[in-house]
């Protein structure tokens, strides 16, 4: 079979629920299952938790994409001969080749004495699936962010040499995911923690004529080689961004790969045009436009919104359940609980290293509460509670089967201080009223 020739870039979200169908998708394309697929997992290399990281993906991969992927373990370049033999060996006979993320830099300064490079190049060369998401896709251009030692560390905003695996699609380009990040709240972070300043600041220091493509969280970029296409899929946009203009390609935009670096070329070539202009332009090689308005059109220093697909769902379900507590749905509640589990599952397996998942539980144990306290008042007691219970003994099933360890005790632990007895048998749990 003819494997297609795709370079896939993700700005984050790459093992979450927003990312399954686009996986799912390009596995289709691969040929028949089994689809021989790797995990990559040198950009997460120097961390303590790099085996949980990487267990994390390939659950998520058989759980919830429906694939088996094996790790090309590579964490260090003083890894040994056989273990780094293994790795390329594996990434050889892959069609489907997966990184996220970690640090871009020391992926850099890892792969860079390796044959990684030539390997990922020859699969977009021959035929194959490169997916490089969040840290990994930083990597992929002409040149790349030190993402942490700018952020974190202090040092000062600059490029360092990227893989350049986008000029494979005839793109020379920075790629910067995270692009419409909003965790500083209050400061910008939008640039994968970068912000407008620092940006504009290096942006004049790309080499040669190369562009910014910028990709939002749960977001992605499919490259199609062969059909020479560019499609935005998930939930934000793509940015093509030079000299500080920007125009915004929207999810489920198909436009020629060409188009990107000519649009490039134009917001170069006449950096003081109106917004309009920059539409009229982008209508000419096919581009959607954005809202003259925004961050991101006009290049000014606001921060632009970047919602949480995770923490929205947890808004939609505590309205929800909110609702039916002021209209006395007692199945309305339930069922807003129950919604919220089943969210909590699809991000169990996801790598996001932030606290959303903490808040998203810590929601979650707060509606168990106020379900307990529904419970309380006249009438048959067993009668009266047997709805809550059950159905607080289901969410607590189902965390124990996923070994969400913790969710399981809270549910109990709200149980027995609300005098309900539990009792785990073979056969499942029980429960009786204490006393």
């Amino acid at each position: 079979m003819t494997v297609p020739r795709l370079l896939v870039i993700m700005g984050s979200g790459e093992t979450s629920p927003t990312m399954v169908k686009t996986h799912r998708r390009l596995f289709a394309r691969l040929g028949p299952p089994p689809v021989p697929a790797v995990l990559l997992d040198t950009p997460f290399g120097f961390q303590e938790n790099a085996s949980e990281i990487a267990g994390r993906a390939v659950e998520y991969f058989r759980q919830s994409v429906g694939q088996d992927i094996e790790v090309a373990s590579y964490r260090s370049a003083g890894a040994d001969v056989l273990a780094y033999e293994t790795m390329l060996a594996r990434l050889r006979e892959a069609r489907y080749a997966f990184s996220g993320p970690g640090s871009p830099t020391y992926a850099l300064r890892q792969w860079s004495s390796s044959s990684v490079p030539s390997l990922l190049g020859e699969k977009l060369r021959t035929g194959g699936c490169v997916v490089f998401a969040s840290a990994a896709a930083v990597t992929l251009g002409s040149a790349a962010l030190p993402v942490y030692e700018i952020y974190k560390v202090g040092e000062d905003p600059r490029w360092l040499p990227g893989l350049d695996l986008l000029g494979q699609a005839g793109l020379q380009a920075a790629v910067i995911p995270h692009y419409n990040n909003a965790e500083g709240g209050t400061h910008d972070t939008r640039y994968c923690y970068l912000g407008e300043r620092r940006l504009r600041a290096i942006e004049g220091d790309l080499p040669g004529d190369a562009f910014v493509l910028g990709v939002d969280e749960h977001t992605g970029c499919v490259l199609d080689l062969d059909a020479g296409s560019a499609e935005v899929v998930g939930l934000g946009v793509v940015t093509v961004r030079a000299h500080g203009r920007s125009r915004e390609l929207a999810t489920g935009t198909t436009v020629p790969i060409a188009s990107l670096g000519e649009l490039a070329q134009e917001l170069a070539q006449e950096p003081g045009r109106g917004a309009q202009d920059q539409g009229n332009a982008a209508a000419a090689v096919g581009l959607g436009t954005a809202s003259a308005g925004s961050p991101a059109a006009a290049g000014g220093p606001g921060v632009q919104g970047g919602s949480s697909p995770l923490l929205d769902a947890v808004d939609r379900q505590q309205a929800a359940f909110d609702g039916a507590v002021d209209g006395g749905d007692v199945p309305g509640a339930v069922r807003a609980l129950l919604e919220l589990d089943e969210e909590l599952a699809g991000w169990s397996w996801d790598t996001l290293q932030s606290d959303e998942r903490d808040r998203a539980r810590s929601a979650l144990r707060s509606l168990v509460v106020r379900l307990g306290e529904m419970a309380e008042g006249g009438g048959d007691p067993h009668a009266l509670v047997a709805p809550f219970v059950e159905a607080l003994l289901d969410l607590r099933a189902r965390a124990r089967a996923q070994e969400r360890w913790d969710e399981a005790d809270a549910v109990r632990r709200h149980l027995v201080a609300l005098g309900i007895e539990v009792h785990d048998t073979p056969g499942g749990s029980t429960w009786k009223l204490a006393g």
